[in-house]
């Protein structure tokens, strides 16, 4: 089961630079696990303490994971995973 997944820029040199990877899993969870393995470093980005990052937005195909089971978000051959990071900001 092939899932694309699109790499932000500041990932990137976990990817060698490339723009989008594919990766495999049944759910979320399996696809960071999965990865990890093909981009050693990634899934430390993208979580901690077995949840994802407060700051690291994850959609599936244009879906919050958040909303749509996080980690445990089941996941289909063909699907599309898009890695954001928040931009936080605000005025004086």
């Amino acid at each position: 089961m092939a899932i694309e997944v699109r790499i932000p820029t500041i990932l990137r040199n976990l990817t060698d630079d490339a723009k989008v990877v594919e990766g495999q899993g049944s759910d979320l969870g399996e696809l960071v696990a999965d990865l990890e393995t093909r981009h050693p470093g990634i899934q430390e980005r993208l979580m901690q303490d077995g949840k994802l990052r407060r700051f690291i937005n994850v959609y599936l195909n244009d879906e919050d994971v958040r909303f749509v089971g996080g980690l445990d978000a089941e996941l289909s051959d063909g699907d599309n995973v898009t890695i954001l990071p928040a931009v936080a900001g605000g005025s004086r």
